[in-house]
């Protein structure tokens, strides 16, 4: 039976769970596993040294720290925005979560925080950014 090494491309389904025990995302929820490949960057060092070794059906919980997870917010993404930038398709209102054009083209979703007069302030850390999460896991496939 194959195990989880560093080159693995691996099917699995997660739940990430904050710390009050409530569900930020899941797999099975959206009834779809993820795929992801081993050592290609998707994923935190430390998340990958905890599936390292488990097997098709294996079932694993782990906790990671923010520096582990999602990372730390970083002040330096958070920007100030204009106002008039903001429409009635994407109101600028405390808590809305908008797509902004990044400079590759892709989208980046940003969290409205603030508006003060004619000034918006966008987060642009990831929403988990700075928690501590608990990955539930369940390996679905493995090929080496």
């Amino acid at each position: 039976m194959s195990v989880i090494t560093q080159n693995s491309e691996v099917l699995m389904h997660f739940a990430i769970k904050l710390e009050d025990g409530s569900v930020a995302e899941s797999t099975q929820a959206m009834g779809k596993p993820a795929k992801f490949r081993m050592g290609d960057g998707s994923l935190t060092d430390n998340f990958e040294q905890c599936l390292l070794g488990l097997k098709a059906g294996d079932k694993s919980s782990f906790e990671l720290a923010p520096e582990d997870a999602f990372g730390l917010p970083n002040p330096d993404n958070i920007h100030h925005v204009d106002l008039r930038k903001f429409g009635t398709d994407a109101p600028a209102e405390v808590g809305n979560i908008i797509a902004f054009a990044g400079p590759d083209g892709q989208d980046i979703p940003g969290v409205i925080t603030a508006v003060a007069g004619d000034s918006v302030t966008v987060d642009f850390n990831h929403p988990l950014a700075g928690q501590r999460v608990t990955f539930d896991v369940e390996v679905v496939t493995i090929e080496n």
